[in-house]
């Protein structure tokens, strides 16, 4: 049953909560998840905190804005709210994004195609805030009001006035934190209208306008990224421990004996990893240094701030911090003398270093810039290393595609030809390629863990790929069988990780999750034993 319609007049109505979360509305999950006694619950706040922070949208908090403390204070955020849009729409301040955002602004039909591409909307029981052009519509009122010559009679001689309240602020805001920037809307859109782009500049302006994003992404990302060398708060000395303490694992695990290149200069590559995967899944970073070794690619990593990590945050929410990260990366990739940067098993670091940098690396800081996937695809063509599938073979494998990967830069076989060179058990999930739904932690969300949203990021968000990985292995669905998904992308394992964890998917479905890199390993034949020990059920 389709939720209550909420108009978009109804976001600026003071008082309660525009919608109620109902997991019972939600869209049914397969075997074994079919009884909603399974279902993780989406916590509600406390009194405390409802009285701290704004949760006037949907009962959630992904951004814990504190509530003003005066009406002048509110007064002082809507004029910088819209001091931001005004320069949003100006192609001085928004050379980078303005034609497409345009676009979007004065092309839209409301046909609603979009929709039914939404797959938090669709998952949601179609709860009308989370329709894809619910969000934008919201900002072309505002746009058409506050901005284009003539707007406020036009809006109200048209029906689609709207006030600038401060109810449409905050919950404004939280509206921008409840879509993964899939983009998923774009690609089905007949004329290129795009959504999430709308999503992302809504919390540009909230940003750099308004000093307000999530702790994590800027505060905890790029500020931390810039200041300590890593998002993760790792600096250079506890990169270099990092880099020993995983030489030594190798050497356990392997019996090979090597040291990894560190800031060598004049190499052809420069390899950058999210630097989550040096704590969370050292296996990755492992993984690859034993495949370019026994490849001989002369290679390097950079122990400088920010050299030794991918991760730029600044592509969900601010084009300032996304400069500054995109820049630093440049800078040291030339000044190491690199031939050009590989970029590893991280969607969100192909984005920002290559399509969104596209527009700030010019001239020397324009390096050659590559995917890890077609790099890793082209080694294991080219017949450097030896490898028997076989090794793999006690296990069913499936792939998730990355968003930023795939379907907006539109990596598909790559992977692919490498799953089926080393994994003789492969099932395509559907749809896939660049029709893949996200994994529900895009968007900044799988490092967001404020108040309830991690609930929801969970029971809504994340709905439609555990569909899609039970769907693909429920003729194997008991925890009798192996099964494996490839997930080549850091912020896609960390969304997958919690997504499991909540439903219990290992210890009811026996599914392990990795890395593309970790597979390739596995079926080497010159490492005696495999190198990455699943521990099956």
């Amino acid at each position: 049953m389709a939720a209550k319609r909420i108009t978009p007049d109804d976001i600026s109505r003071p008082g309660g909560q525009l919608v109620e979360l109902d997991p019972a509305q939600f869209r049914p999950l397969p075997s074994p998840y079919d009884k909603l006694e399974l279902e993780p619950k989406i916590r509600c706040l406390t009194r405390e905190q409802m009285d701290r922070f704004e949760c006037g949208l949907d009962g959630v908090s992904a951004v814990m804005l504190p509530r003003p403390e005066s009406e002048n204070d509110k007064r002082a955020m809507l004029e910088k709210f819209l001091a931001g849009l005004k320069r949003l729409f100006n192609g001085h301040d928004n050379w980078t994004f303005l034609q497409p955002l345009l676009l979007t602004m004065e092309y839209c039909s409301q046909c609603q195609t979009c929709s039914g591409a939404c797959r938090i909307f669709e998952e949601s029981g179609e709860i009308e805030i989370y329709r894809p052009g619910y969000r934008s519509g919201i900002l072309r009122r505002l746009y058409k009001k506050y901005v284009k010559s003539g707007g406020k009679i036009l809006s109200r001689l048209s029906g689609n006035d709207i006030d600038l309240t401060w109810n449409l602020l905050a919950r404004l805001l939280e509206l921008s934190y409840r879509c993964t920037i899939c983009r998923r809307c774009a690609q089905a859109c007949p004329i290129g209208v795009d959504n999430g782009l709308v999503t992302r500049e809504i919390r540009k302006i909230f940003s750099q306008e308004l000093g307000i994003a999530p702790k994590q992404l800027h505060e905890l990302g790029t500020v931390q990224h810039l200041r300590k060398g890593s998002s993760t708060g790792m600096t250079p000395p506890g990169f270099l421990d990092n880099i020993e303490f995983m030489e030594d694992e190798i050497r356990e695990k392997t019996g090979l004996d090597f040291k990894w290149p560190i800031d060598k200069a004049g190499a052809d590559i420069l390899l950058v990893h999210n630097a989550g995967e040096y704590l969370a899944w050292p296996e990755n970073p492992e993984a690859f240094a034993i495949i370019l070794e026994a490849a001989g690619i002369n290679y390097t990593l950079s122990s400088e701030l920010s050299g030794y990590d991918g991760v730029n945050y600044g592509v969900w929410y601010d084009d300032m911090q996304l400069a500054r990260v995109a820049v630093r990366h440049a800078g040291i990739a030339k000044k190491l003398g690199v031939k050009k940067i590989v970029i590893g098993e991280c969607g969100h670091s192909h984005k920002s270093l290559t399509v969104i940098a596209d527009r700030i690396l010019t001239g020397d800081l324009n390096v050659p810039r590559e995917s890890s996937l077609t790099f890793l695809n082209e080694i294991v063509k080219s017949g450097r290393l030896r490898l028997d599938p076989l090794r793999n073979a006690d296990m069913q494998v499936t792939l998730h595609d990355p968003c930023n990967m795939v379907r907006l830069m539109g990596i598909v076989k790559p992977q692919r030809e490498i799953i089926k060179a080393v994994c003789p058990n492969f099932r395509e999930m559907m749809p896939n390629g660049v029709e893949n739904f996200c994994c529900g932690g895009g968007g900044g969300f799988a490092i967001m863990p404020n108040l309830n949203f991690p609930d929801w990021r969970i029971s809504v968000a994340g709905r439609a790929k555990l569909r899609q990985v039970l769907d693909v292995f429920q003729d194997i669905i008991s925890s009798e069988h192996k099964k494996f998904l490839c997930a080549p992308c850091s912020n896609c394992k960390g969304q997958i990780r919690d997504l499991f964890s909540a439903y219990g998917v290992f210890e009811r479905c026996n599914i392990l999750y990795g890395g593309l890199a970790e597979l390739i390993v596995n079926a080497m034949t010159d490492i005696k034993n495999p190198f990455q020990q699943w521990e099956w059920r």
